[in-house]
């Protein structure tokens, strides 16, 4: 079977064609009966009537068959619509949380290694303001860094 498109084309054209064939054999038929002019042309407008009022119909049932299709694939659309944008927002949300914790975790990370950096320069300069005392006080020079001072041109 074919899509749903081919489908209703398909039927559209059998109906036209059994519409047009139906008149034809009308009038065929109202011509070949033996009836006077007055008569036959009575019942060509009676027929013509018929086939003008039963393509009404026809019109009618399938306006409000296009009509429920339409509604119900609205419906159906608005259903899928409300329930992509709630797991939408559900995302948003967790996304939001989870993008909150990561940031809050490197900032207590930053004030950790801040905090360790910190710690161990205030080490180092502690260290080398004891070692200055020590060579100071000692009055040692050896132990007193050597520095050459750099020929100037």
């Amino acid at each position: 079977m074919g899509n749903d498109r081919d489908y209703g084309d398909n039927i559209s054209t059998r109906l036209t064609f059994f519409l047009v064939g139906a008149g034809i054999g009308a009038v065929l038929a109202l011509l070949f009966a033996p009836k006077s002019g007055e008569e036959l042309r009575n019942d060509i407008a009676d027929a013509t009537r018929k086939g003008i009022d039963r393509s009404r119909e026809a019109a009618q049932q399938l306006g409000a068959k296009a009509s429920e299709v339409y509604d119900a694939t609205r419906a159906k659309a608005g259903e899928y619509y409300e329930a992509t944008r709630e797991r939408a927002a559900e995302l948003y949300d967790t996304a939001t949380a989870k993008a909150g914790e990561a940031a809050a975790a490197a900032r207590d990370t930053a004030v950790r290694q801040a905090g360790s950096v910190q710690a161990a320069f205030e080490a180092g300069k502690k260290a080398y303001v004891e070692e200055k005392r020590k060579t100071e006080l000692s009055g040692r020079t050896e132990a007193a860094p050597t520095y050459k001072p750099e020929k100037t041109m």
